[in-house]
């Protein structure tokens, strides 16, 4: 197993450095202006543009450009390790930036997560367990509801009817629970059941199918007729066997939504990692860029292998060498 985890940390490198090559290059490759002109004033010379873009480190080659952002990544700048540099607009550090943002979007992440995970698991056994029900045909319509809604019309309809028109919660923004628990949980909770209600519904499907595939299985037919109740058939048998892929499932939708929750952060303005990506790309800071996507990459890499190693204790016939 140690050698393993060894073995793949040293490919997530390799996928990271090569993430983050292709973002160097998209960011050359595509016509999308020059981004000194958004910082030269009006009617800029020649001249003045060559200082921005000198200043900027844009007048030399992508190639070089990355290897210098490797070696200041690993060394560290002035704002400390890891070394993500300073925006274009402004001359902030990125990495403070993303320090600021991260909070809102992993606290989004980690609430959305509880919610999507346990209702969807739950609504799927249920559903599994009760096929062919009037309970089957709720879940499953629920499934398909929150599979077609769109995020930003969910997140707009629960914004009207529950803060609005009832009250029930605050309203846009973001409150840190460092200043205020209560504001904290009254701005966020529309934000995580909107969230989780789209992944809850795949998540609902998936453990209904997977569930239904394994109680068909010789070994659960086995365990009834040794007389074991059905409560220890399903939870212990049955639903431990379908967890492989909900597992994997779970660990690249956390990680993917590390890089921002896009749209359920824009309807909500939370202004988390997914803001700063976006605002970032629209005014061609590379930097701002760079470390978003340095940071979804990461979190990706780190969670195939986190999902990879619960595997073992999941499946007892999965064995890594």
């Amino acid at each position: 197993m140690a050698f393993y985890i060894a073995r793949r940390l040293f490919w997530t490198l390799i996928v990271v450095a090569a993430v983050i090559a292709i973002t160097f290059v998209v960011f050359y490759l595509l016509p999308a202006g020059d981004p000194a002109l958004r910082f030269a004033g009006k009617n800029p010379n020649q001249t003045e543009l060559d200082l921005i873009r000198h200043r900027l480190g844009l007048d030399q080659a992508w190639y070089v450009q990355f290897g210098k952002f490797i070696k200041t990544f690993f060394t560290g700048d002035q704002y400390g390790w890891p070394g993500l540099g300073y925006t274009f607009a402004g001359q902030s550090s990125v990495l403070h930036l993303i320090l600021e943002r991260a909070p809102r979007t992993l606290l989004l992440i980690m609430g959305s997560a509880i919610l999507w995970l346990t209702t969807g698991v739950a609504i799927g056994v249920i559903s599994a367990v009760k096929r062919r029900s009037a309970v089957d045909r709720a879940a499953m319509g629920f499934a398909l509801f929150g599979i077609s809604a769109p995020v930003f019309w969910l997140g707009l309809m629960a914004l009207y009817i529950f803060w609005r028109q009832l009250g029930w919660a605050g309203g846009t923004g973001y409150v840190s629970p460092v200043d205020s628990v209560t504001g904290f949980f009254s701005h966020m909770i529309l934000p995580w059941v909107v969230l989780a209600s789209l992944y809850a519904a795949f998540y609902a499907r998936m453990t209904r199918n997977n569930l239904l595939e394994t109680l068909g299985e010789d070994y659960i037919r086995t365990a009834r007729a040794k007389g074991l109740s059905e409560r220890r058939v399903i939870f212990k048998h049955g639903l431990r066997a379908s967890l492989t892929p909900i597992v994997t499932m779970f660990g690249l939708d956390v990680a993917l939504l590390v890089g921002g929750a896009v749209i359920t952060e824009s309807v909500f303005n939370i202004q988390g990692l997914g803001y700063l990506a976006i605002n970032g790309a629209l005014t061609q800071d590379l930097p701002t860029v760079l470390g978003v996507v340095l940071l979804a990459a990461v979190a990706v890499a780190v969670m195939n292998l986190l999902v990879d190693v619960l595997y073992a204790f999941i499946d007892p016939r999965v064995r890594y060498v």
